[in-house]
């Protein structure tokens, strides 16, 4: 799955949508307008794949614009409302610049997707048994979808804490599982209705499956989901903030040498004391030879293996050897703890 992920990157990342939660953020909001203008809005714009066929393919998109039925506008749901909203926006951006921009995009598109898949699949084949069409659009929503980033993000920050009702420190990882056991209790009801013969309640059941492939696809098979833990996160902060003094101390460095400028007694002082003095003395000049101006600024010293970037696409790109991998492998900051480790 890392494989084709990179691969994938490699080549369509470039159309990733940034900022993509505040889209969908939009889109609810939109979605409310429009129902606070008509009431009956919500069914002209609901998944139903017997309408798309009858030629209604705005349905294919609009069901994205829906709100999850959990968000009311009406009295002080509003106050919960946007509360909810502003929650998964920080959880949504938090997992786009974790993850990075594609993968994200990947993640809430694949959950769309497999979502619109088992809504057709429904159709049909319940249509065919009862005889005749039927409606399945109540129970494929984006809720389910809007879930499964809630769990990615306690997959991948399990410790992270928030505060329940505003009171109640919780970590994520407990409400996570709240959370699903909740859903997994809801699908054993509508199982317990299909035991006592009605055959439709496995619409739910199914729903719930395909919105939540993405996650199980993604947490199964990726099993990097560790890599992004708040601990190791500091430590790749800390790395960057002592590589980026490290470089402007040499650049400071190489601008006096090339500037002439003599180093005063106080600092010569420092250094012997430290036991980092100049080992040529200090009464000998370091001369650095320049490079060609002209070759460097065409041909790149650093390229990540996965994107394909350099230095000359974007000048405050970073670039790190992984550690981890056989030989010498470099890459981007981006993918630097997101790439399959490699053995010679």
């Amino acid at each position: 799955m890392n494989n084709w992920l990179n691969k994938m990157e490699s080549k369509f990342g470039k159309y990733a949508i940034p900022n993509l939660t505040l889209i969908l953020i939009g889109c609810y909001i939109v979605g409310y307008a429009l129902q606070m203008i008509n009431p009956n809005a919500a069914e002209y714009m609901k998944l139903e794949p017997g309408y798309i066929l009858r030629g209604q393919v705005w349905r294919l998109i609009t069901w994205i614009v829906m709100p999850p039925y959990t968000m009311s506008m009406k009295g002080f749901g509003i106050f919960f409302t946007v509360i909810m909203m502003f929650f998964y926006f920080s959880i949504g951006n938090t997992l786009e610049r974790t993850w990075g921009t594609f993968r994200y995009n990947v993640y809430i598109f694949g959950g769309m997707l497999f979502t619109l898949i088992a809504a057709f699949v429904c159709y049909f084949v319940f249509s065919a048994i009862a005889g005749g069409s039927v409606q399945v659009g109540d129970f494929f929503t984006t809720y389910y979808v809007m879930m499964s980033m809630f769990l990615g993000f306690a997959a991948t920050f399990p410790d992270a804490k928030v505060y329940l009702y505003f009171i109640i420190p919780l970590k994520v990882k407990w409400l996570g599982v709240l959370y699903f056991a909740l859903m997994v209790y809801e699908c054993g009801q509508y199982f317990h209705l299909v035991l006592q013969g009605g055959i439709y309640y496995w619409v739910p059941i199914i729903a719930f499956i395909a919105s939540m492939m993405n996650f199980f696809i993604f947490f199964f098979s990726t099993r990097d989901f560790g890599s992004y833990s708040p601990v190791k996160r500091k430590r790749q902060k800390d790395f960057d903030r002592q590589m980026d003094a490290g470089r402007r101390q040499f650049s400071d460095n190489v601008r006096r040498v090339r500037n002439g400028e003599g180093r005063s007694e106080e600092e010569e002082a420092s250094e012997q004391m430290s036991g980092q003095a100049n080992p040529y003395g200090s009464g000998r000049k370091i001369i650095l030879r320049g490079f060609d101006r002209t070759e460097s600024a065409k041909t790149p010293r650093h390229r990540c293996e996965i994107c394909g970037r350099t230095e000359l696409d974007d000048p405050n790109l970073e670039f790190r050897f992984c550690t981890k991998c056989s030989g010498s492998h470099e890459y981007c900051m981006e993918h630097l703890f997101t790439h399959v480790h490699k053995s010679e």
